[in-house]
């Protein structure tokens, strides 16, 4: 794939049938993709294809090879032009995303709590596949009430108070969920899963404020300098998976009836107007408030935890996804349209000023929580007035191995010994989890963090560093 580098971390690829707009990556040459190994540029060029598309098809410094989209990936489609969504677009997990909770007590006062703190995080936190979690739901009626209400519903029902849902994007729910969408399948796997992490690259990491770029910035959030937090990453579970595999599948069987043609089956999409669209973004919704629902409860049994434990408390700074399709007014062109922005390992950074920010935050921009690879930093960003992509950027440090390749690469070594090395207690993962997430890896989570503002995708807040972690 010709890439044409148009300014320091932005690079183009140019338009050719049967692409609509070009394809823009943001990176630094260090942190492009091995196109021997690594086809999600191609990606970004079959992404262009899709109807309606405007501006570009863009990718974050994080790329990587994905379903259909790379991870990494932002488009938007217009909705007045026959714009599509695709489920591609948004990724298996849906609403994956990360909440930040800041707490009342400095490094230096949890070092003779810490082990205590651990042990009640992991024996507080399902995780692994399969079932179990801390909320019990009673019947379909009440999984209902999640799949439409999520964050609020969980604060109604006692988990967590009033100030969360301020603290959260879209207050806490997406409100045009539609749960007669979600497939009975979906709602089985999803059931018995309200807070719990899952496996993979998820994790709950109890980490410390280490540097700050912003004091004023970083004050509004509630951050400073060595400050414990505790940082939940997770998604949707099965539910959101089987929403994706079911709406794929729906999609694929009607793109001829709409003269729809992509060059990759993956990319399966449908009008937004049209029912199969309308369909896909009810039951999207839904597994968006699924998953906030899930980090809401997995958040206020931690604040138990720290509670019972340290006599303190936890405050959240904020949650935000990094898995959606939303619908949008973006200046395009001069003009203000309706798009349909899908952000596949890209998370929302909206500006100061912005309109949909609370009060106390809309001074100084939304918090952009970026998680590093298991064992290195996280950092916290904030958006910028002016940014490309849709005021999106980057989700993480982004994968450079697979999960195979990564366990693979470990053998003889123990990485539980080599976490723990560095001053990190871990808490409940299986030698091959600890395997797959370990920092080699991925990227250089601070070299994609600098990438992206460089790009002026966004600003970088504070450094995090981790003190333990409780894995699947």
């Amino acid at each position: 794939m010709d890439l044409v580098e148009e300014a320091p971390y932005r690079f183009r690829i140019d338009r050719h049938d049967p692409m609509r707009v070009p394809g823009v990556v943001f990176a630094s040459r260090a942190l492009l993709p091995d196109a021997a190994g690594d086809q999600s540029l191609e990606q970004v060029a079959n992404v262009a294809t899709l109807p309606g598309i405007v501006g570009a098809s863009y990718a974050m410094p994080d790329v990587h090879w994905g379903y259909g989209f790379p991870i990494g990936g932002v488009a938007a489609t217009d909705l007045a032009e026959d714009g599509v969504v695709s489920p591609g677009g948004v990724g298996f997990d849906i609403s994956c995303g990360v909440r930040l909770l800041a707490a009342d007590l400095d490094r230096a006062e949890l070092v003779g709590h810490l082990d205590a703190v651990m042990d009640a995080l992991s024996a507080a936190t399902p995780r692994g596949v399969g079932r179990g979690a801390v909320w019990q739901l009673a019947d379909r009626a009440e999984l209902d009430a999640v799949l439409r209400g999520g964050s609020r519903y969980a604060v109604e029902r006692g988990h967590g108070n009033a100030r969360d849902l301020d603290r959260c994007e879209d207050y806490g729910a997406v409100d045009d969920a539609d749960p007669a969408q979600v497939s009975e399948r979906a709602v089985q796997r999803g059931q018995q899963q309200v807070g719990s992490l899952g496996s993979g690259n998820h994790f709950l990491e109890v980490q410390a404020v280490e540097e700050v770029y912003d004091a004023q910035v970083a004050a509004a959030f509630g951050l400073r300098p060595g400050q414990v937090c505790v940082m939940i990453h997770c998604g949707s579970r099965g539910l959101g998976h089987q929403i994706c595999t079911d709406h794929v599948r729906a999609m694929e069987q009607v793109m001829p009836r709409y003269g729809i043609e992509v060059p990759d089956r993956q990319l399966a999409c449908a009008p937004v107007s049209s029912p199969q669209g309308r369909a896909y973004l009810g039951a999207m919704a839904a597994a968006a408030n699924y998953a906030r629902a899930n980090r809401q409860v997995l958040a206020e049994a931690a604040r138990r935890v720290f509670a019972t434990r340290t006599g303190r408390s936890l405050d959240l700074v904020y949650d935000v996804s990094h898995n959606l399709a939303k619908i949008e007014q973006h200046r395009v062109d001069g003009a203000t349209r309706r798009l349909c922005v899908h952000r596949k390992g890209a998370t929302r950074a909206l500006p100061p000023g912005h309109s949909d920010l609370p009060d106390d935050l809309r001074p100084v921009g939304q918090p952009v929580l970026i998680p590093g690879s298991m064992g290195t930093g996280s950092y916290v960003l904030t958006g910028v007035p002016g940014a490309p992509a849709f005021a999106s950027t980057c989700h993480g440090a982004g994968r450079v191995q697979s999960r195979r390749q990564a366990t693979k690469a470990v053998r003889g070594h123990d990485p539980r010994r080599e976490i723990e090395a560095r001053d990190i207690a871990v808490r409940g993962a299986s030698r091959r989890g600890l395997a797959e997430e370990m920092p080699a890896a991925y990227k250089d989570v601070a070299a994609v963090v600098e990438a992206a503002e460089g790009a002026g995708l966004c600003r970088r807040v504070a450094r995090l560093v981790p003190i333990g972690v409780v894995k699947g």
